[in-house]
């Protein structure tokens, strides 16, 4: 059976249940999260997406990224989708939320009210091979040089939010 989505309004309320491929057709916006996971030193663990998705395959992105689930919380369902993909479960914090549109190559569009979530973590992530193809440790300095010069490596909304992210990180070292 198809997951389906959270269709929500500006204001993050719920309106209805759908499909996810048809809510991808239709970018239609829906609740999703966005994880960013750090180690001791403020590298950023990457991971690039398997080969076979269905959509943005090989491709370099966050930590993890997915929907919630009818009734599940923000928090919840980072640390379900965490441990999916990546093995593991951390406690996670949501730094920030806001709305997005990054239409794919393949004629989906993602339409996002995306909870943003950090996280931290110092060991070796187990992958799921059907999820992640690699993963790597990177400064978020060099992320963001790497996207300026190779922006085709990396997902369309792994761009948009590493922007902000990266926005929210240096204001964070400003202030503290």
């Amino acid at each position: 059976m198809e997951e389906k989505v959270i269709l929500v309004d500006s204001n993050d309320q719920q309106i209805g249940l759908m499909p996810k491929m048809e809510a991808h057709e239709k970018a239609l916006l829906h609740r999703a999260f966005s994880v960013f996971v750090l180690n001791k030193k403020g590298e950023i663990m990457l991971q690039q997406r398997a080969a076979h998705k269905y959509h943005t395959p090989n491709l370099w992105t966050n930590t993890c990224c997915s929907h919630q689930r009818d009734g599940e919380s923000n928090l919840e369902a980072g640390k379900r989708r965490l441990m999916e993909e990546m093995g593991f479960v951390v406690d996670l914090k949501e730094i920030f939320s806001f709305i997005y549109k990054a239409p794919f190559d393949n004629g989906l569009t993602e339409h996002e009210f995306d909870h943003v979530m950090v996280g931290y973590f110092e060991g070796e992530p187990k992958i799921n091979p059907e999820e992640v193809q690699a993963w790597k440790w990177m400064t978020p300095k060099a992320v963001k040089e790497d996207i300026a010069t190779h922006p085709e490596n990396y997902t369309a909304w792994f761009k948009i939010i590493f922007d902000k992210f990266y926005n929210h990180l240096m204001q964070q070292v400003h202030e503290g």
